[in-house]
């Protein structure tokens, strides 16, 4: 008896949580309900960070070795951090 009385209560929990809202706005009115469309630009900067992110340690030795052949790459990374310097003197990190 109380399994069933948990199940109603999911059900009826379920039901009010996935309920049309009935204001009558459309998805399109509110950003945050369109769903899984962002922009191109928003995309992309999700994608660098989190490439980034993965990078080996054979990675950043390489992109450090490049970034020391400049002093002032060399400053930034010692103060930013070796991503952050070589993505500004650099570009792109090509991996």
């Amino acid at each position: 008896m109380k399994t069933l009385v948990v199940l109603v209560l999911c059900s009826l929990a379920v039901i009010c949580l996935t309920a049309d809202d009935s204001t009558g706005s459309h998805p399109a009115d509110n950003p945050a309900e369109e769903g899984l469309f962002v922009e191109r630009e928003q995309a992309s900067a999700v994608v660098r960070q989190k490439r980034a992110a993965e990078l080996s340690l054979n990675q950043l030795e390489s992109l450090r070795e490049v970034c020391e052949l400049n002093m002032a790459c060399e400053d930034m990374m010692d103060t930013q951090g070796i991503i952050a310097a070589y993505t500004a003197y650099y570009g792109p990190i090509p991996y």
